[in-house]
């Protein structure tokens, strides 16, 4: 370990515990508790020469458990570098807007994202790339629909952001 000192206050996942955070030192916005994403995103090369050197214990929260302590927030963005798959798992209701990134070369952590959030709730979708903020779609789409979009994507392109809103939450808007 490094001789900097490190503060982790909290990771979220799909249950409480204790779990390994894969640090990065050269770029720490791509540490992970995902071994699996890791292995994955090595595969590209905007990833080839990015190194996990060390792990460091973090104890792991829910976002249910987020909720009951702060309240439902209005929207939620989940960006854990491959584990936010393991983030919705701990959440047990529909919240009303959110985001998760995704990288096209773990596509299958994303088609997962948009699984998870229809056993929630009915929710559409739209997504960004990279940090353009702009939409891709001139529309919300369907679950359907935001399955065929990602699987459109290049292996190799852009990360983005996939957006979520509750289908009812804004019908009523």
């Amino acid at each position: 370990m490094s001789n900097r000192s490190r503060s982790v206050e909290e990771a979220v996942g799909a249950a409480p515990g204790v779990l390994p955070l894969w640090v990065c030192e050269a770029n720490p916005t791509v540490s992970s508790l995902s071994p699996g994403w890791i292995q994955a995103v090595q595969q590209v090369d905007s990833f080839a020469g990015v190194r996990w050197e060390e792990s460091v214990p973090v104890v792991v929260t829910t976002l249910d458990d987020l909720v009951a302590r702060f309240g439902e927030p209005v929207f939620c963005k989940i960006d854990v570098e491959g584990f936010e798959g393991e983030v919705l798992a701990g959440l047990t209701r529909p919240l009303p807007t959110l985001s998760f990134e995704t990288i096209p070369a773990t596509q299958a952590l994303a088609l997962g994202c948009l699984e998870r959030l229809a056993a929630l709730g009915d929710y559409r979708y739209n997504w960004s790339l990279g940090e353009q903020h702009r939409w891709q779609s001139p529309r919300w789409l369907s679950q359907a629909e935001m399955t065929a979009a990602l699987r459109r994507m290049d292996p190799d392109g852009p990360s983005g952001d996939i957006y979520a809103r509750r289908q009812d939450v804004w019908e009523a808007a």
